[in-house]
């Protein structure tokens, strides 16, 4: 009797020994505890992030973060949008794993890739992960509160400002012209591009005027072709009031007609 007892606890305890073996082999939490998330996600997150690894175990932890699913891990995986390394495609194979990997955490992702994006050098990879998992209406809501962190003076890095206005060109939003107006005056010329680009795609007739007050005082060909071209697009004229001054500074091979219309 007591022979057979033991031996029918001992299969119980093999049992529950390998169930507890296969939840770890999982890479899943068992207990909901967010600290053990952390934890769980904390062991692969120096092979994850260093660009020195070998490529095999750095991918191995990609994967396993990936997997997990929480904000936890998509954290750490936001760093490997950070570097890239050769060869390229490999580079390209482990950021797409990594974009799966952030997506997979859902929204809980969020909060992650907001803070990543207030300190990172380049956010495009990190906002086409966010627009996976917003609605059109969210993401839009949480480029537009990234770009209000930014002013149109001179700073030394700018990529993440550009990429936020030229993320703003893919969307049409009523809350887009009243911010990305003032970046119509930002001292860089690319920034000033992309708002102009943003502003056409509203299609807001509230921002004839000062699309045209910006054509007037701009420097640049480039920007100016492209107010143009977005009201040519829209079949927006020149009030004609304004004609004769936005005529004199007109770029090399555009017109403006005596109805107001630019043409080339």
């Amino acid at each position: 009797m007591a022979s057979s007892f033991a031996r029918t606890c001992g299969a119980i305890d093999l049992k529950e020994t390998a169930l507890g073996l296969f939840d770890l082999f999982k890479g899943k939490k068992s207990d909901g505890d967010p600290s053990t998330a952390a934890r769980d996600a904390k062991k692969w997150a120096d092979k994850a992030t260093d660009k020195r690894e070998q490529p095999g175990v750095r991918g191995e932890a990609i994967e396993v973060l990936a997997k997990m699913g929480t904000a936890e891990a998509a954290a750490i995986l936001l760093r490997r949008f950070t570097f890239t390394i050769d060869p390229s495609i490999t580079d390209q194979d482990e950021k797409e794993v990594t974009m799966e990997g952030i997506v997979a955490a859902g929204p809980a992702a969020v909060p992650e890739i907001r803070a990543f994006c207030e300190k990172a050098e380049s956010v495009t990879l990190a906002l086409r992960a966010l627009r996976e998992i917003l609605p059109p209406e969210g993401y839009v809501g949480e480029v537009l509160g990234l770009l209000s962190k930014w002013d149109t003076e001179y700073a030394k890095f700018v990529d993440p400002k550009l990429q936020l206005l030229n993320a703003l060109d893919e969307v049409k939003d009523e809350r887009v012209a009243p911010v990305v107006l003032e970046f119509l005056d930002d001292v860089n010329e690319t920034a000033r591009f992309h708002a102009a680009a943003a502003l056409v795609t509203q299609a807001d007739e509230s921002t004839i005027e000062p699309l045209l007050t910006a054509f007037e005082l701009e420097e640049s060909a480039r920007v100016q072709k492209r107010i143009a071209e977005g009201f040519v697009k829209l079949g927006w004229k020149v009030p004609a009031e304004r004609i004769a001054s936005v005529r004199k500074t007109l770029p090399h091979e555009w017109t403006l007609s005596q109805d107001g219309s630019f043409s080339q």
